[in-house]
């Protein structure tokens, strides 16, 4: 009994009982967090429709979840480390479950953006454990690229099913209801995952530095809010001394972590290039493809006119192409390179949108199907093979900080993405020329727009909404060509970054 639970060989290891079976869990939790992202994009036009946001507060759901689980999510990683991932995995499901309710019964625009901050605190639980778990389960470096693939691949099936199945929903149902879904994955998760995951934690932890957590994340939210404001508004003095709140807490947390004898981030691990340079790489791809990405659904539904489900179906070629990428892209980097297939992936998709950028309102489906098709290719490529050098360039003890590491690039990004990018669509938007009586709150979002419609005389209501389309698929397209810029920008910086970087098992 005691040589099954304390394997002395190298092969024991590698080839450990159930580790499939096990994967198969985690990417339960992948796809939880994959199908919530894209549903909320989907169902932006109904709450807008529904609870009547400003366009900041519209901003504010679309981001604010990103805000808290960047500022969490190195904090959590690091709780995993220390109490056991299986154990913080669980919870963190149990509770993304839970809160997930309270999302699809919000009644005030305060409400959502509260119930979509606390998902940020469940939700910082679940992707550095389920990576960290992966580094733990599978030994042999060709099998966790492997893992990592699937991984990778699930989360992009997730984008792909919550569109479609969140379609079905607010066809049928009250825009809630998109958000009950993740309840049966949720269900499966906890019960399948107690019986299956092996626990897994660092035996030398340390204390939970509680002054490094708060300090992580008044540092990363106020440094986000900074530049979401000032992409909004200008610099103002608000903005300016949220920015130097952000900066000092994260000073503060770089040089505490350097003084701790167990920090909560060993900041060492950026000493590595290849380290640094994925982490990069995730930051700025999602920073370039997030704002397009939050926009392209109200772009299908309220200026092409599509049915929701049919928007789920018409996203679906960015999906199917990351599936693809991701279960083939460990072999590829072994077989050309990492900093091939890496940058590689990244121009792809910066090609992809710049394409986007001839976009108006009746561009046919084959460019935008053929555009998002090769987004998702270059994506599946450049995260799984970033994903994988970040796991293979720490001791598996760190998996989870490292892990959460990634996935703050990765939040990050997005928060960034949708302040920035999102501010180029909303800043144009809101300049649209409109015919006189046509009420504020058509300037605030194009949804805002279409409901406000309803209570127009008809010639004015069709002049009013034919001028806010062509003002919102002009910022659209602006978006789209900053995201092209900045994908490219980092396909170059990658290529220097990656120089010479290797996977394990690479021959």
């Amino acid at each position: 009994m005691t040589s099954t639970l304390q394997p002395v060989h190298p092969d024991e290891a590698v080839k450990r009982p159930g580790r499939w079976l096990a994967l198969s869990v985690l990417v339960f939790a992948v796809l939880l967090v994959a199908v919530d992202a894209t549903v909320l994009g989907l169902a932006t036009p109904y709450i807008s429709e529904d609870l009547e946001p400003s366009g900041t507060q519209l901003l504010w759901i679309g981001d604010v979840y990103s805000f808290v689980i960047a500022g969490l999510l190195v904090s959590m990683g690091s709780l995993g480390d220390r109490i056991g991932r299986k154990r913080v995995l669980l919870v963190g499901a149990t509770a993304f479950g839970a809160i997930s309710v309270l999302n699809a019964y919000a009644t005030t625009p305060e409400m959502m953006i509260a119930a979509r901050a606390l998902l940020g605190v469940a939700g910082a639980t679940l992707m550095p454990a389920t990576l960290a778990l992966i580094r733990n389960l599978f030994h042999d470096p060709r099998e966790r690229s492997l893992a990592v693939g699937i991984w990778g691949a699930t989360a992009s099936a997730g984008t792909a099913l919550g569109p479609i199945v969140g379609g079905f929903l607010l066809e049928h149902f009250w825009w809630g209801s998109a958000f009950l879904i993740n309840l049966p994955v949720m269900a499966v998760l906890v019960v399948v995952g107690i019986r299956t995951l092996p626990e897994s934690r660092n035996p030398h932890p340390g204390p939970w530095d509680l002054a490094s957590v708060v300090l992580s994340l008044v540092g990363m939210i106020a440094v986000v809010y900074a530049v979401k404001e000032a992409a909004t508004h200008g610099l103002t003095r608000a903005t300016a001394g949220a920015a130097l709140l952000g900066a000092a807490g994260l000073y503060g947390f770089v040089r505490r972590q350097l003084t701790l004898p167990v920090p909560l981030l060993d900041m060492r691990l950026f000493r590595n290039r290849g380290f640094s340079g994925a982490v990069l790489a995730d930051l700025l791809t999602v920073l370039g493809l997030s704002g397009l990405v939050f926009f392209l659904s109200q772009y299908l539904q309220l200026v092409q006119g599509r049915r929701p489900l049919e928007a789920g179906l018409a996203e679906l070629p960015a999906a199917v192409g990351a599936v693809a990428a991701g279960l083939i892209a460990g072999h590829a980097a072994r077989r050309f390179s990492v900093r091939a297939v890496v940058s590689g992936g990244l121009a792809a998709i910066g090609l992809a949108l710049a394409a986007l950028t001839v976009i108006d309102e009746s561009t046919g489906y084959p460019l935008l199907g053929a555009s998002l098709l090769v987004v998702g290719v270059g994506a599946g490529f450049s995260f799984t093979v970033t994903a994988d050098v970040i796991l293979s360039s720490v001791p598996k003890e760190e998996a989870g900080s490292a892990s959460a590491v990634s996935e703050t690039a990765y939040e990050l990004g997005a928060a960034l993405g949708i302040a920035v990018l999102g501010s180029i669509v909303t800043g144009v938007y809101r300049g649209f020329p409109s015919p006189p009586g046509t009420p504020a709150g058509a300037h605030e979002s194009l949804g805002g727009a279409v409901e406000a419609a309803s209570g127009m005389p008809a010639a004015t209501a069709q002049e009013m909404l034919a001028s806010a389309r062509e003002a919102f698929v002009s910022g659209l397209s602006l978006a789209a060509g900053a995201g092209a810029v900045v994908l490219l920008a980092t396909a170059g910086t990658a290529w220097v970054l990656l120089k010479g970087q290797k996977l394990d098992g690479s021959r």
